[in-house]
């Protein structure tokens, strides 16, 4: 089972181009805000039309251009659930499932809606409206009525992102099982890197309305390949780079010149590093990989410590050339503003990145 879409939208002062296949399994949609994420969904479900395309899910076409098809949404079997919900608000939890089990065609209208309220541990709140019920109990709600109409795949825009940080974490634990007991494709939106790596197992980032190739969530923190995808998978420090040997790069915001785990292509734009992969070492130590630096700041975190440093000789005034170091509690008590240091870089932690 998959789902397949190539959709081009053109709104002028922003234009979607995105193709992707995602398989019976959860497949992130992975961007900032406005990059067309939701817009993508809704072109699936046919809430949006495209200009141009094509949508195939299981094998059935629900949207080609060149052929003429474009099957109504309810047609679709798509389930959608939406950032706020979207519940009927002048509607009771039982009248806003059944609805959706009623519009499927099914005859065992009350069989389907207790069984729903027992999966999803909505029973009591049959005859409650939405705005009597928690945040929790609303996204429990929702994704019942996603799944009322036996959808051949769900998608999920943003769906934790209205909760509190400890109902998130619960929710999501409840969401984990749902989708892992669904069994066909589900694409779930978010701009949260986190949400992704521990709910999604393949990834596609989108970037200012157009797709990157899927590719597996490890795949991606391991080897984000593009600045874009770097960003998003949550590295902190990046350098503008150049060339200058088989596997090495001269940073240009950092003044420095790295060597590097892997062979560097003629298409290197950038360089990435984690900022937990970098090391802390005292003023003056020289070798490999190693940049003298001055210390800006030292700002104390939940559990660690976050060092940021300036490279010697590196112009202040570049948005890359403050480099993020992050030490666990210890390893930072004897470091303060302006003191000189050194840090040391891995050459297997150097991310060559295009553009």
């Amino acid at each position: 089972m998959s789902i397949y879409a190539r959709i081009i939208k053109n709104f002028g002062s922003f234009a979607l181009d995105a193709e992707f296949e995602g398989g019976d399994c959860v497949t992130g949609l992975l961007g900032a805000s406005g990059c067309g994420k939701s817009l993508t969904l809704g072109c699936i479900a046919g809430i949006v039309r495209p200009d141009e395309g094509r949508i195939v899910v299981n094998g059935r076409v629900l949207f080609d251009s060149e052929s003429g098809i474009d099957l109504p949404p309810q047609k679709r079997r798509v389930g959608l659930l939406f950032q706020n919900y979207a519940l009927f608000p002048n509607m009771t939890v039982e009248e806003n499932i059944k609805i959706v089990i009623s519009l499927g065609g099914r005859k065992n209208v009350s069989e389907r809606f207790a069984a729903l309220c027992e999966k999803f541990h909505i029973g009591g709140l049959e005859n409650h409206y939405p705005s009597n019920l928690s945040g929790g109990q609303r996204q429990r709600v929702a994704l019942a009525r996603m799944t009322a109409g036996d959808p051949e795949a769900i998608m999920l825009d943003e769906p934790l992102s209205a909760l509190d940080s400890y109902l998130r974490w619960q929710i999501e634990g409840e969401l984990l099982g749902i989708l892992e007991d669904f069994g066909g494709p589900v694409l779930y939106v978010s701009h949260n890197r986190d949400e992704v790596y521990r709910l999604c197992r393949d990834v596609c980032v989108m970037d200012q309305g157009r797709t990157e190739p899927v590719r597996t969530v490890r795949e991606l923190f391991e080897s984000p390949g593009t600045l874009a995808s770097s960003l998003l998978s949550g590295c902190k420090n990046y350098s503008r780079a150049r060339r200058t040997g088989r596997d090495t790069v001269t940073a240009l915001d950092w003044n420095a010149t790295l060597k590097c785990g892997e062979p560097v292509g003629d298409d290197i734009a950038y360089i990435g590093v984690r900022a937990h992969y970098i090391t802390l070492c005292g003023a003056g130590a020289r070798g490999e990989n190693i940049i003298a630096c001055r210390v800006l700041r030292v700002i104390p975190d939940v559990f660690s410590t976050i060092v940021n440093v300036l490279p010697e000789g590196a112009d202040p005034k570049r948005d890359f050339s403050r480099i993020r170091v992050e030490l666990s509690k210890g390893q930072s008590e004897a470091v303060k503003p302006g003191d000189m240091v050194s840090i040391s870089i891995e050459p297997n932690s150097v991310m060559l990145l295009r553009k």
